[in-house]
């Protein structure tokens, strides 16, 4: 996953908490967004991004025994717990159907998440090697794999209503990790919240009313390999998470 999945600017103010007191209600966008709002999943024909349907459609002429297709969530609904990621990686979860399987930024997440509990078993970089997620839930805020790497602002917009049910139908939800600035970005939207209360930044958490989010650089090997994120960073992240929900 190239840079693009996360900021490359330096933290803003790093473990801090902001506390936004006002929410807005913010509708669902997409063309047919009320007809879809209910639904968590978008379908396999999803046509609502023509771009991204056109892309998958490439994809399966090229591998025919791939996935390709709108990346569902991975976990139960009754988790305390939701990762929000960018999108499906080419050769990650749109090959896979599982996100963040298959690829290097699945590697670190995975290992993290049984480090600190919010998983269990062995990752194997296949979606049926046994990996169970712990009151953890993990989505994406586009579903469908872009090219590049790079869904555009309208895309983003769009497949946002996907987000948005998957957050209204989490009862027991307490927290949420956004992986990256266009995932923070189409959370705190998705929430109805004010974007200048939370601004993005690694080890950031944003008080919104019983929910907290945590901000963290997106788990890429391009950040790893640059130094944007270290390991260290992003264990840091899931460290205070595990800390904050053990003493709740």
């Amino acid at each position: 996953m190239r840079r693009n999945s996360c900021s490359g600017r330096r933290p803003w103010r790093p473990g801090a908490t902001t506390t936004i007191s006002k929410i807005e209600k913010s509708p669902a966008r997409g063309p047919t967004a009320a007809a879809v709002l209910s639904r968590t999943e978008p379908t396999r024909e999803c046509p609502l991004c023509p771009r991204l349907a056109a892309f998958r459609l490439d994809a399966r002429a090229r591998q025919p025994d791939w996935f390709n297709a709108p990346v569902p969530s991975f976990g139960k609904a009754d988790a305390q717990l939701l990762i929000v990621g960018l999108a499906p990686g080419l050769q990650g979860a749109n090959r896979t159907g599982r996100p963040f399987t298959g690829d290097y930024a699945g590697d670190l997440l995975y290992a993290t998440l049984i480090e600190y509990g919010f998983a269990q078993g062995d990752y194997q970089a296949h979606p049926d090697d046994g990996l169970q997620l712990v009151d953890c839930r993990i989505s994406n805020a586009v579903r469908c794999v872009p090219p590049q790497n790079k869904p555009l602002p309208a895309e983003i917009n769009t497949c946002r209503q996907f987000l948005s049910a998957v957050l209204e139908t989490m009862p027991r939800l307490r927290a949420i990790v956004a992986l990256g600035r266009v995932a923070h970005d189409s959370t705190v939207k998705a929430l109805g919240l004010r974007a200048a209360l939370a601004p993005f930044g690694h080890g950031a958490v944003h008080q919104a009313g019983a929910l907290r989010l945590y901000d963290s650089y997106h788990c890429s090997r391009y950040n790893t390999n640059t130094r944007v994120l270290t390991p260290q960073m992003f264990q840091s992240v899931f460290a205070r998470l595990r800390a904050d929900l053990d003493r709740a």
